[in-house]
């Protein structure tokens, strides 16, 4: 066959550095249904037992349709991770420095969240590089769940 396959050589998305990235690209991840699943994950690992994530009832007697998403999950659907950009830096990538974000409409199970980051900004230094993404999440009916801003330090 003459085509030998070298684990070292397969990559998710072609290598690029910091100087390969521009102010304005998106880097979208697949969308996805959240489930009572994903609810019971996270309450599990946050330890995080507020009612308003698990009882219907208490729920309902405060106005809302449903049990509400934690936060901090919400947030978890924005990792880099997720999509390619991390794939594509992934050789130039040294840490995830830095996040903040605004829970802007409540996530109900059943809803299906869209991620998108976009390069908002690039601050060369000496020997490193910044990149600031702005995050979105656009829940099934078009609105803006969460808004937020990712930065990241990578090799020059």
């Amino acid at each position: 066959m003459g085509d030998e396959f070298d684990p070292k050589q397969f990559r998710v998305a072609a290598p690029r550095g910091f100087a390969d990235l521009k102010v304005g690209e998106r880097f979208r991840s697949p969308s996805r249904t959240v489930t009572d699943a994903h609810f019971s994950a996270f309450q599990a690992l946050s330890g995080d037992n507020h009612p308003i994530h698990y009882d219907i009832e208490y729920c309902r007697a405060r106005g809302y349709p449903g049990v509400l998403a934690h936060g901090l999950q919400v947030l978890c659907f924005t990792a880099a991770g997720a999509g390619t950009f991390a794939h594509a830096i992934g050789d130039a990538l040294i840490a995830f420095t830095e996040q903040s974000s605004k829970f802007l409409k409540p996530v109900y199970p059943g809803d299906t969240l869209y991620p998108q980051l976009t390069i908002a900004a690039l601050n060369p230094q000496r020997t490193t590089g910044v990149v600031i993404m702005a995050a979105t999440l656009h829940n099934q009916r078009s609105e803006l769940v969460l808004t937020g801003e990712h930065k990241y330090l990578l090799r020059l």
